[in-house]
């Protein structure tokens, strides 16, 4: 039953793709995917975690990645930022923990790599705190816009994404929080948040005591949202080629 049960989805599927891969069972299919996406989260935590060391040493976490990339062989280049999205990279790692119980089993590794995916909007707000207080502007009662509540640049998706985290502790910590995002022009109650939120248009900026770039639109002017801003914490290296005092990148 199985090897007809492959034959039909090879069938379906080579009607639509280029190449297909059959394997021994379903299980087996379910565990590619599963490594596949732990393999990213598990190097998206590494360059998390040493964009925090970077950091505190006074090193560009940026410049150290495309350094590294040039390498022939045996490194792929995997990018730090407010945390991470969608439907399979931040549910994955914790999944098959929970799975692996099952049979006794730990895995430490890829649940480390989960919490540090987790906490990185945590330590963004952080950034967007040291900032405000380098200018004497309290948290409570700033005005912030976030750019940005997609989970990554140039798609309409809202799952898991670390923008509405980033929000929500904004807002605990007593924050005037606002978004902006061409592809959501409102942002109401999902299965983790309830924001109910229109967004606000760029026209505003100047208006915010902190921009926090959350998500790296390719139609934001970066150049022109830095010149109106107050503060700009850039979380997506978005202002990489800018130069301005305003910049605080994390």
């Amino acid at each position: 039953m199985e090897r007809l049960a492959t034959e039909a989805a090879c069938a379906l599927y080579g009607a639509i793709f280029s190449k297909t891969v059959p394997v021994s069972s379903p299980a087996t299919a379910e565990m590619t995917k599963l490594l596949e996406n732990i393999y990213r989260s598990v190097n998206i935590a590494l360059v998390n975690e040493m964009k925090q060391l970077c950091m505190g040493m006074g090193v560009d976490i940026w410049e150290v990645i495309d350094a590294a990339a040039t390498k022939p062989f045996g490194f792929q280049p995997f990018y730090p930022g407010p945390g991470i999205g969608g439907h399979c990279i931040p549910v994955d790692p914790f999944y098959l923990s929970w799975k692996a119980q099952e049979y006794g089993l730990t895995t430490r590794f890829i649940q480390l790599a989960g919490e540090i995916n987790e906490n990185m909007p945590i330590f963004v707000v952080r950034q967007v705190a040291r900032a405000l207080n380098e200018r004497s502007i309290a948290m409570k009662g700033a005005k912030v816009l976030v750019l940005g509540v997609a989970y990554k640049a140039d798609v309409d998706d809202l799952r898991e994404s670390p923008a509405l985290v980033l929000i929500e502790k904004l807002q605990e910590l007593g924050s005037a929080v606002s978004y902006n995002d061409p592809f959501f022009p409102f942002v109401g109650q999902g299965r983790r948040y309830a924001l109910n939120m229109h967004s606000t248009p760029l026209e505003h900026v100047a208006e915010f005591d902190c921009v926090v770039v959350a998500t790296a639109h390719s139609s934001y002017e970066m150049e022109r949202i830095v010149a109106e801003a107050k503060l700009v914490v850039d979380s997506r290296n978005a202002t990489r080629d800018i130069t301005s005092p305003k910049i605080v990148r994390c």
